[in-house]
């Protein structure tokens, strides 16, 4: 699978812009501000019907104007796909595949699939367990249209269930019949997700302990551990027992939303033992797992965006990480860098085709 162009309007800082790519390595190159990695934020969109680093639409909209669209022409599969996605202030986003829109934004999800590795990734370590969950679900979500639709029918059931909480406590009442509909819808979707995310784990960690070995020197040991309430005990006994505590704090304290990765090194957290060049190893080794994993499930080359590595590693380790992608099981590859010469020195190097954008 390889995008072809993309032409930008009225998005972030770019009014209109086209660019026509290489099926190999595509680098943007320029100063801090120009617009590098609003082009790769660009290609996310077309892939996720949203930004990577700004979920609020309206903010991706250029100042001054009412609407962006991004548009995209794809080779998949000998088949030419064009995606277009559309914003307009106080109105819904639109995503269409050649010409006809989609429903569903979560019909989308994995037609494109794609991988992003970036300094905003630092948030894995050193954010909450929501930001590691929406990794995990970013993953599967790729390759398992039943999981996402599991997911957000989860979601909006918990929003339910603590909204009556809410209520019960507002009218010194309690309907026990009321809260175990949602119970019920809780436990069967929760199991579904929670059985998922097991299998994922294990797939995953051997995917990601290969990964890496290979970018890093090896001496330290790496661990990716999955933790749920659900690993002790069913759902639904957990909703039962932990009804009191439940009603106490007018939440829902019980359930797959509170699953957890921990990142490990030598048996301690990473984001406390781990140096810097450690910790970033074990990002770069977790999202090329990302890349091997959605391959395996998808049977295309996801897309690979490198955003500003090159300013958080020193260059050996960048030269690794693109000797890496450098063969048949890579795809298209797209770079962005402060730098035209070191980027190009090391793209020589692998013999591959290549583009440079000047920003």
């Amino acid at each position: 699978m390889n995008l072809e162009n993309i032409s930008l309007l009225n998005y972030k800082n770019f009014e209109s812009e086209t660019f026509s790519f290489d099926p190999k390595i595509n680098c943007f190159v320029g100063h801090n501000g120009v617009g590098k990695t609003n082009v790769l934020d660009a290609i996310y969109h077309l892939s996720f019907g949203k930004s990577y680093f700004n979920p609020i639409t309206g903010q991706n909209i250029k100042h001054g104007e009412d609407f962006f669209v991004v548009e995209g022409l794809y080779d998949k599969n000998d088949r030419q796909e064009k995606i277009i996605v559309s914003a307009k202030k106080g109105n819904k986003k639109i995503i269409k595949r050649n010409g006809k829109a989609y429903d569903k934004l979560s019909e989308h999800i994995g037609f494109l699939p794609l991988v992003i590795i970036s300094p905003a990734d630092r948030d894995l370590i050193i954010e909450g367990s929501d930001t590691r969950r929406k990794f995990i679900d970013g993953v599967i979500s790729q390759g398992d249209s039943q999981y996402l639709n599991a997911l957000l029918k989860y979601n909006k059931v918990l929003l339910q269930r603590n909204a009556l909480l809410k209520f019960f406590a507002a009218n010194n009442t309690h309907n026990q019949d009321t809260l175990e509909i949602y119970d019920d819808q809780l436990s069967t979707l929760g199991t579904i997700i929670f059985e998922k995310r097991k299998a994922f784990v294990d797939i995953y960690l051997s995917i990601f302990l290969e990964r890496y070995n290979a970018i890093s020197s090896g001496n330290e040991v790496v661990n990716l551990v999955y933790s749920s309430q659900l690993i002790e005990k069913p759902l639904a006994d957990l909703l039962k027992e932990g009804i009191n505590k439940d009603k106490f704090s007018q939440y829902s304290n019980f359930g797959i939303h509170k699953d957890d990765l921990s990142f490990e090194i030598d048996g301690y957290p990473i984001k406390k033992f781990g140096s810097q060049g450690q910790q970033k190893s074990y990002l770069i080794a977790l999202k090329l797992a990302q890349f091997d994993f959605i391959k395996q499930q998808s049977k295309v080359n996801p897309i690979l965006l490198l955003d500003d590595i090159f300013d958080k590693l020193d260059e050996q380790r960048v030269a690794q990480i693109i000797a890496l992608v450098n063969n048949e099981n890579f795809g298209q590859l797209f770079i962005s860098d402060t730098h035209a010469e070191r980027t190009e020195n090391i793209i020589k190097e692998i013999h591959q085709s290549y583009k440079m954008f000047r920003l």
